[in-house]
């Protein structure tokens, strides 16, 4: 498998868009336009989402049900933000690249704005919700959503499995946990089609996929793991009752819960999640993935 050059197109901007002082806008804006990608920018609920759409379709041509990758491209405060979530958006950039080529056309990708939530805010002040609603409203509820957060750590697929935690206490109807069954065998699917040896099925912190959800909407987050941070976290939730939902509501009891955690996401939201930790060499896992997922 090639592994990714940081000198070409979209990667040689990477430390541009993670530095501390950048304007993620900006520079998205300009990789587009560099990419030659088609694009428009959504504005709901004062968030700014870019829509990448594939080429027009040509006469006669019927598009199959649509595939939406969903990455967040904003960070939390004072954090270089580059696995949560830059690398996800620069994988979606390559990928969003390939389909055009391809000529693909089931797909759309979505950079959303406001997935990092600040003090005192709720899922409906999220990015993902307002989106949600609006697509909902465009008719586009049945399209299939995968969410990539936090895909630049490590050689193993995690599949998350938040949502059941999220809709556990909630009265949703039968519809949306039957989509996110599906979505979540699609991409189990997907794994077995691309003969890919690591795969998780595991909770996960929040991501844009609680946003769609509390809209009513399905979305399936996918991330990435280190196998020895998964093999701790599989042993952790077999061995302490209440870790999961722990994890997912991010409510521990005490220091210790929270230092059960994988380090890999007791980076995320500081100064660590830097350059330095990345595994650039194993970026091409999701980026073959995604684009599996829209074929």
């Amino acid at each position: 498998m090639s592994t990714i050059s940081m000198t070409t197109w979209p990667w040689k901007y990477f430390k541009e868009f993670i530095s501390l002082e950048a304007d993620r806008f900006s520079i998205l804006k300009k990789l587009l336009a560099e990419g030659k990608l088609e694009y428009s920018i959504i504005t709901l609920a004062g968030n700014r989402h870019f829509f990448i759409t594939p080429p027009p379709l040509e006469e006669g041509f019927l598009r199959n049900r649509m595939t939406i990758l969903v990455a967040h491209y904003d960070r939390f405060p004072g954090s270089p933000g580059a696995n949560d979530n830059s690398v996800g958006v620069f994988i979606l950039l390559e990928t969003a690249t390939k389909l055009r080529r391809e000529k693909i056309n089931n797909w759309l990708v979505i950079f959303t704005d406001k997935e990092e939530l600040n003090g005192g805010e709720g899922i409906r002040d999220q990015g993902a919700f307002s989106l949600a609603t609006g697509l909902r409203e465009a008719k586009m509820e049945n399209a299939r959503i995968f969410n990539f957060d936090a895909c630049g750590i490590g050689d193993t697929l995690v599949i998350s499995t938040t949502a059941e935690y999220f809709l556990k206490n909630e009265a949703r109807g039968e519809k949306i946990r039957a989509s996110i069954k599906e979505l979540r065998e699609n991409a189990l699917e997907t794994g077995r089609n691309l003969t890919m040896a690591k795969v998780l099925l595991a909770p996960t912190p929040f991501s844009d996929d609680l946003g769609f959800i509390h809209a009513g909407i399905a979305a399936q987050t996918i991330t990435m793991l280190p196998s020895e941070e998964c093999a701790s976290l599989v042993s952790t939730l077999r061995k302490e009752p209440g870790f999961a939902e722990a994890l997912v509501s991010q409510k521990f009891r005490n220091i210790y819960d929270e230092k059960l955690i994988p380090e890999t996401w007791r980076s995320l939201n500081s100064p660590r999640d830097s350059f330095l930790k990345l595994t650039p060499q194993h970026f091409r896992i999701i980026q073959r993935f995604a684009e599996a997922l829209c074929v």
